[in-house]
């Protein structure tokens, strides 16, 4: 089994890129994310692979991060997600972004990656929450402690029934714009924010 390949890049194009070994050409499939952090042709180039061996053929699928080997395996576990559904999903949302909203359940989010459907969406969530749950801890981005008007909004905003990640991304909207505004002005730009 093929764990890693090391070997000068030949040519790349959207899904795929060829990686020549002691003289021996090897196509690994790429999600687009990978794809765009390759070097230029004729350079060294270092991938994790995962074999996937079947009656017919031999498939190699090529990470350039540890994170995405990780998620795209977890992905693969999932019923009725295969090795090209699950590199065609991390071709549609990043890795530690994926694992950020099957973190948070957004069904939402997850379904507007081309070719997951809401039930699909909704088997990634259950299947994976726990199981990604340090992925999405890594991607959560740090925020900044909130000034004291800042942090009222936020919490004016939970009040209101909007969810944590629609209160906080209104909050971050507002922060260079909210000194010396009194919270209901605030409250008021922010519903216009999140409502579009």
């Amino acid at each position: 089994m093929i764990a890693r390949l090391a070997g000068t890049l030949v040519e790349w194009d959207e899904a795929s890129a060829i990686v020549d070994v002691g003289g021996v050409g090897y196509r690994v499939m790429l999600s687009t994310a990978s794809i765009a952090q390759l070097p230029a042709r004729g350079e060294r180039v270092a991938l994790r692979i995962h074999t996937h061996v079947r009656e017919d053929a031999l498939a190699l699928f090529g990470f350039t991060t540890p994170e995405e080997e990780f998620v795209f395996h977890e992905l693969i576990g999932v019923s009725q997600v295969g090795p090209k559904a699950a590199l065609h999903i991390l071709s549609g949302i990043e890795a530690r972004e994926l694992a950020l909203a099957v973190a948070q359940g957004d069904v939402a989010r997850l379904t507007k990656v081309p070719g997951v459907g809401k039930k699909t969406a909704e088997r990634l969530v259950v299947e994976l929450k726990e199981k990604l749950a340090k992925v999405a801890k890594a991607a959560a981005p740090k925020r900044a402690a909130l000034p004291g008007t800042l942090e009222q909004l936020e919490q004016a905003l939970l009040g209101l029934g909007f969810k944590p990640q629609q209160a906080a991304a209104a909050v971050e909207a507002m922060r260079g714009e909210a000194e010396g505004k009194p919270l209901d002005a605030l409250l008021r730009e922010a519903l216009k924010k999140i409502r579009g």
